[in-house]
């Protein structure tokens, strides 16, 4: 007796084949749209490029709810630990994709004020390079990530040490501005 004879149908898998490919087709970005790549990652998002069909159609503004960080344009130093406590903030497993040359490697901006590689501050998976990368070239980034996330393991990159290791100490957080009531 055969399969074909069989009345109804169905799929076999492993549940890890099945953790992994839910995982890759559902992935949400956080946005951490920094300089021009930021224009270029909006239009990715737009009616055009249609990100849902890779299953990433809303950039998520809160952190906890978003598991990959596409890190679009420069990164100053001043904003370098703004960035890491949004990557701590993410669920895990998370994904980080490095967009344009000046995310990467600090592009021309070759001083003190710029980071010279977002991979000092956060572990990259995926880079996409350009000046600006345009929507064709993140896209080819997100389907590398989703390769990457499909041949990868479940469990991943718990505590290992990447990144310029900042770590924000909660007792020097600033209280939000209050406005006195009118």
């Amino acid at each position: 007796m055969g399969l074909e004879n069989l009345q109804h149908n169905f799929l076999t898998g492993t549940l890890e084949g099945f953790v992994k490919w839910a995982r890759a087709s559902s992935s949400w970005a956080a946005n951490f749209g920094l300089a021009c790549c930021a224009m270029e990652m909006m239009a990715t998002g737009a009616a055009n490029f249609d990100l849902a069909r890779f299953g990433m159609e809303v950039f998520r503004a809160s952190p906890r709810q978003a598991d990959v960080m596409i890190v679009a344009g420069r990164v100053s130093q001043k904003m370098a630990p703004v960035l890491r406590q949004v990557y701590d903030q993410m669920m895990e497993p998370k994904w980080v994709i490095s967009m344009g040359v000046c995310a990467s490697t600090g592009g021309m901006f070759n001083n003190y004020a710029i980071v010279q590689g977002v991979d000092q501050i956060v572990p990259v998976d995926v880079y996409a390079p350009g000046c600006p990368p345009g929507p064709e070239t993140l896209i080819h980034a997100i389907l590398t990530l989703h390769q990457k996330i499909r041949i990868g393991e479940i469990t991943r990159r718990t505590a290992t040490g990447t990144g310029a290791g900042i770590h924000l100490d909660p007792s020097t957080r600033r209280e939000p501005l209050r406005l006195p009531a009118r």
